[in-house]
């Protein structure tokens, strides 16, 4: 398969990987339909435990397409449940390496051996990732840490795969309506995005800094120091965390650990860092989690790290506040605002939100019960959410699982109720800011200054229209305006005067 489709010289032996390992697992049909293969598209083919045998496929091809099925498996409003659960369950084969073939690339990024430039360096590796290798180290002063090594050769080769899948991603959008709707040439985009940021180590360390900054009211919660004195590109040293990961809440009793207090400051860790820094650790699985002495936690691996602006900040809230209150009007606004799929009617919008206030309005808030309603409804009424937005629900979705594990009564309601305040004291920080409420009153100065001609021109419409025309609601919304543009205008001194004073 693959024969006609022209690709550059150098990722043409790549091109052949991919479609014998397409061949080795019978994915030919599957690789038709998404528009990237040649032949009979298989409609009648045996689909049984295809997406087990696609998930396979992915964790054969390597790194690259192993990150690209974990985003997939973020995407429920795109994807079936059975294909999400195979996409879960995705694990890179990463063997260990011997450190002899480490040992050059380490001592060019150190500029010495590391049995120089640490007290002790364990060539033994503690673990193995796809894309880095981890070895215990002891700085001269007695600092234990752990020293992150890229693999060789690991950036050639990711980089190889992610044009030759922009060239398949921009094949399959113009073959097939289906697969445009799934948006893959942007799905490849954030994959490039995040494995350049994962390759660099010093995006991860800078991550770590931002995040250590932004938590630092957390006194329970610990990011990892970076020593930027031996930490570049290639390699990341960082403080050695011991904790428990929160799988089992049996083994962190016998620890000394209170299962239900980690829940809660794991609640507000991750309140805090999507509504209120913007900035949070995006895959907060139990392997990136340690909790610690005193119930505390710590945050690993910060390779991967998303963004929220403050608009989507308040619109994810909103979302919530709304599921919560049981407004299915204000859940619906905020479907609506974040459909890409096209205008979905408000009737269908509505409906969809009642059934969601039907099932997750009242008790506690089990994000992953309403994620698994929310999705599969949003896939039935053709609604595609952002990005950004899904990123979001990943890392609030994960963090709620690992939550309650340990702690099955874990209500992230609650916790939302308890941060309410601080949340609302973020927001008018944000509009307080100098440069925001200058530019905020210069606009109603404007407004103010508008406001006479406004007021003529709603009187001269109201005097067009005939008695019967003047329902009560067009009355109604004249006299809103009217109050609207008389505040404006007794405004206009107030902000002029705060204008010149700041």
């Amino acid at each position: 398969m693959f024969k006609s489709i022209a690709v550059a010289a150098r990722d043409r032996g790549r091109m052949a990987e991919v479609s014998a390992v397409i061949a080795r697992f019978g994915l030919e049909a599957l690789a038709v339909r998404l528009g990237i293969g040649e032949g009979d598209d298989g409609a009648g083919a045996e689909a049984r435990d295809l997406p087990t045998r696609t998930r396979r496929a992915l964790e054969a091809l390597g790194p690259t397409y192993v990150k690209l099925g974990q985003i997939l498996a973020t995407r429920r409003d795109l994807l079936p449940d059975p294909w999400i659960a195979a996409f879960e369950q995705l694990q890179s084969d990463a063997p260990r390496l011997p450190f002899a073939q480490l040992r050059e690339a380490v001592e060019a990024a150190l500029g010495e051996a590391p049995e120089t430039a640490f007290a002790h360096f364990d060539t033994e590796p503690l673990a193995a990732a796809s894309i880095a290798q981890v070895h215990r180290a002891r700085l001269h002063d007695g600092a234990e840490v752990v020293v992150k090594i890229r693999r060789p050769g690991i950036r050639a080769r990711m980089e190889a795969d992610l044009r030759l899948m922009r060239h398949l991603a921009a094949l399959a959008e113009a073959r097939s309506a289906a697969v445009r709707r799934m948006k893959p040439a942007a799905m490849i985009e954030q994959l490039g995005r995040e494995i350049l940021d994962e390759l660099d180590f010093t995006s991860e360390g800078r991550n770590a800094d931002l995040l250590r900054a932004d938590l630092a009211s957390l006194d329970r919660v610990t990011v990892p120091r970076i020593h930027w004195e031996w930490t570049g590109e290639k390699v990341l040293v960082m403080d050695y965390v011991d904790g428990i990961p929160p799988r089992d809440p049996g083994v962190l009793r016998a620890a000394g650990n209170d299962p239900s207090r980690i829940a809660s400051l794991g609640a507000e860790l991750v309140l805090e860092m999507v509504l209120v820094n913007g900035r949070f650790h995006a895959d907060p699985h139990p392997g990136n989690l340690l909790c610690l002495p005193g119930d505390g936690l710590a945050l690993l691996d910060l390779g991967s790290v998303g963004f929220v602006s403050p608009r989507r900040q308040h619109e994810f809230l909103t979302f919530i506040l709304a599921l919560r209150s049981g407004d299915p009007g204000g859940v619906a606004d905020m479907l609506a605002t974040w459909s890409e799929g096209g205008e979905v009617p408000r009737e269908r919008l509505l409906r969809t939100s009642e059934r969601l206030v039907a099932r997750h309005g009242t008790g506690a808030l089990v994000l992953n019960a309403m994620v698994a309603d929310f999705f599969p409804l949003l896939r039935q009424e053709g609604l595609v959410l952002p990005p950004d937005l899904v990123l979001i629900f990943k890392a609030m979705v994960t963090m709620d699982g690992v939550l309650a594990g340990i702690a099955p009564d874990f209500d992230l309601s609650d916790a939302l109720g308890r941060m309410r305040g601080k949340l609302v004291a973020s927001r008018l920080s944000r509009l307080a800011a100098p440069d925001k409420l200058e530019t905020a009153l210069l606009e109603l100065s404007r407004v103010a200054e508008e406001a006479p001609r406004f007021l003529r021109a709603a009187s001269t419409r109201m005097e067009a229209t005939t008695p019967a025309a003047r329902d009560d609601s067009t009355a109604r919304a004249v006299k809103m305006a009217g109050w609207l543009v008389g505040g404006a205008v007794v405004f206009h001194a107030f902000a002029d005067l705060l204008i010149h004073w700041t």
